[in-house]
């Protein structure tokens, strides 16, 4: 069985920073890309970041030069350290194992995690 557990998130100021943490079951981490999405109230989902097996990483637009995805390949664990938070940075924030083709299904979610930028 596929699990992903989120963790990291909760109430940090503008201009502040957090970590979230993604530890999925060895299974699925050893093949998959990896990505954090977000989905703030009213909105849909999109995604924030990405990382491939292979490293190869893209990010929304909004969090270049602020967010940082990495994977820890040892300890099945992706990373999204966020910086320089901003109040339109707040959402519930969910991790995904997207698997190559062959699997069923392919897609993966964590439960989430809400990140709120407030003063």
């Amino acid at each position: 069985q596929v699990q992903l557990v989120e963790s990291g998130g909760g109430l940090v100021q503008p201009g502040g920073s957090l970590r979230l943490s993604c530890v999925a079951s060895r299974s699925i981490f050893s093949v998959a890309t990896m990505g954090w999405y977000r989905q703030a109230p009213g909105k849909q989902r999109e995604l924030v970041a990405a990382i491939t097996t292979g490293g190869s990483k893209n990010y929304l637009d909004s969090a270049k030069g602020r967010f940082t995805i990495s994977r820890d390949n040892a300890n099945n664990t992706v990373y999204l350290q966020m910086n320089s938070l901003r109040p339109d940075d707040t959402a519930v924030y969910y991790c995904l194992a997207n698997a190559p083709w062959g699997w069923s299904p392919r897609d993966y979610w964590g439960q989430g995690t809400q990140v709120t930028v407030s003063s």
